[in-house]
């Protein structure tokens, strides 16, 4: 007696088609200039624009809070050093390439909120609940950004991520 209804090969054949389906309609080429609406990819490219720069501001106020407990805490420092230098070299990668002719636009990173903790551990601490922040906003970006740039905010997303767990790790060996 024969099996009747769905079979595994049918399955497969039918997954595939959908597949294939959902390929070709995602390769369409529509343009709806005429209908008065921007064209896609101008739209994402600028709310990538608006991505890659709030990523580097908030990197640059980060970038800033290291360097005042730095200050405040010399003995904290050479810990900090290596998780800063990446953290600037992240600003770097995310920072939105620019337009020919356009300025370079160097412009100072606001002050950071608040002043540092008196105490190093808890200095420490702050800095790995900024990095945590940064991660999960990172993390939350992926949804909105396109695929390079998702791929990218992932890097750093989990490098922040270890970042908090390292500057964890550092406020526990900080000597108060």
């Amino acid at each position: 007696m024969r099996r009747t209804g769905t079979t595994r090969r049918g399955a497969l054949t039918a997954t595939g088609a959908l597949a294939l389906g959902a390929v070709l309609t995602g390769c369409g080429g529509d343009d709806e200039d005429a209908g008065g609406k921007k064209p896609a990819r101008a739209t994402s490219a600028k709310a990538e624009k608006a991505l890659r720069e709030k990523a580097v501001r908030d990197g640059a106020l980060l970038l800033a809070r290291y360097d005042l407990v730095a200050e405040a805490h010399p003995a904290a420092a050479a810990g900090l050093e290596p998780l800063r230098a990446a953290v600037a070299e992240h600003g770097k990668a995310l920072a939105p390439p620019r337009a020919k002719g356009e300025p370079k636009g160097d412009k100072a990173p606001p002050a950071p909120a608040g002043p540092v903790s008196a105490d190093p551990k808890a200095a420490v601490r702050e800095l790995a609940a900024a990095e945590r922040r940064r991660a999960d906003a990172h993390t939350e970006a992926l949804l909105s950004a396109g695929p390079e740039l998702a791929r990218l905010l992932a890097s750093v997303a989990a490098a922040a991520a270890a970042h908090a767990y390292l500057l964890t790790e550092l406020a526990e060996e900080t000597a108060v």
